[in-house]
């Protein structure tokens, strides 16, 4: 929790999720309206037509929903292009700057990439929050990417009703190894680097104050190994979970490659403290929402209301999901060849 002033104050701490509608990548757009919306952004572009005038050849773009765009340029270098920004998560000032930056530098691993400079994107009620928050935010960010040997440029900020961060992050990616949500093939084992339960442990933290130092630790932590691990055994096929679940991002990665995604509820890991607090009633409503859109192209077997609400547990700065075995994380499933009218089979 931050306080305002001195340590020594007797200013009353500040719980920074009671000025937010929503928490972390739980307050996104749900993915089906988002969807609706750039719809007309479509048909898709031919990847190796730019704009007149333009320059640079488009590999990876809106198609198929991926988590960063790629650019091929002039000279053969692939630029990775990502921005993520949300409410905050946890009340601690600090903690959510590191936990937003990781969120953010995310995509460019889920590419394959590596970060090479981040831009702040800041909205902050300034009638409502001292400045010393922000600045305490913008630390935290700061921390975690001179963790990612990422530079820190600059950036924007606004005067907004509700605090806001995030980065917008530019890497680069070799584009004969990348890793892409459509190039996954039936035979491949799914595997996850972290556990769910997060978007739980914040609903819970937002609603009565408590702190999950673990939870906080996870989300702070950078994909930048598992990202690392998963080029080295050679996938080729990843996406990290975030604001849509497991499933929901599963179904966009199945989709995507024409494929089923097979789930095994039993061999997923989950946060210490996250089936009790789904058991206590704390369940975020883009978690309900992200349910409510796979559920038309899911076969849930025998699975239970808890699993599934686990399952599409609205996450923040969440793992890697690989098509792939990626040593010393778990195999959560596998893709098979595609079921008519189902990209998700729950067992």
């Amino acid at each position: 929790m931050t306080t305002v002033g001195p340590t020594d104050s007797p200013v009353a701490p500040v719980r920074l999720t009671r000025f937010a509608h929503g928490g972390g990548c739980a307050c996104k757009i749900p993915p089906g309206e988002l969807e609706a919306m750039v719809a007309g952004l479509l048909p898709r572009r031919d990847p190796g037509q730019a704009p007149d005038g333009g320059e640079g050849r488009l590999l990876v773009g809106l198609d198929d929903g991926d988590d960063a765009a790629v650019v091929l340029t002039g000279d053969g270098t692939a630029l990775v292009s990502t921005a993520d920004f949300f409410t905050p998560v946890v009340d601690d000032a600090r903690d959510w700057g590191r936990i937003a930056a990781a969120n953010a530098l995310s995509d460019v691993y889920a590419m394959g990439g590596r970060p090479v400079v981040g831009l702040n994107l800041l909205g902050w009620p300034r009638d409502v929050l001292p400045a010393e928050l922000a600045g305490e935010v913008l630390a935290g960010a700061l921390e975690v990417a001179r963790e990612a040997r990422c530079l820190i440029g600059g950036g924007h900020s606004i005067d907004s009703p509700e605090p806001l961060y995030g980065m917008a992050v530019t890497g680069l990616v070799d584009p004969d190894r990348m890793l892409r949500n459509d190039a996954g093939r039936p035979g491949v084992p799914l595997t996850l680097t972290k556990p769910l339960g997060v978007g739980i442990l914040n609903n819970r933290h937002k609603r009565t104050g408590e702190v999950f130092a673990h939870a906080v630790a996870g989300m702070a932590a950078l994909n930048d190994r598992a990202a690392a691990a998963a080029l080295e055994a050679g996938a080729v096929c990843a996406t990290d979970v975030t604001g849509f679940g497991l499933l929901g991002h599963l179904h966009k990665l199945a989709r995507a490659s024409g494929v089923t995604a097979v789930v095994d509820a039993s061999a997923v890991p989950v946060l210490d403290g996250a089936r009790e607090s789904l058991a206590a009633g704390y369940v975020s409503g883009g978690t309900l929402r992200n349910l409510d859109w796979v559920r038309p192209h899911l076969d849930a077997g025998r699975a239970t209301g808890d699993q599934l609400h686990l399952l599409a547990d609205a996450q923040t700065s969440g793992g890697l999901l690989v098509a792939g075995e990626v040593p010393g994380h778990p195999v959560v499933g596998e893709l098979v060849p595609p079921v008519a009218g189902t990209t998700l089979v729950i067992r």
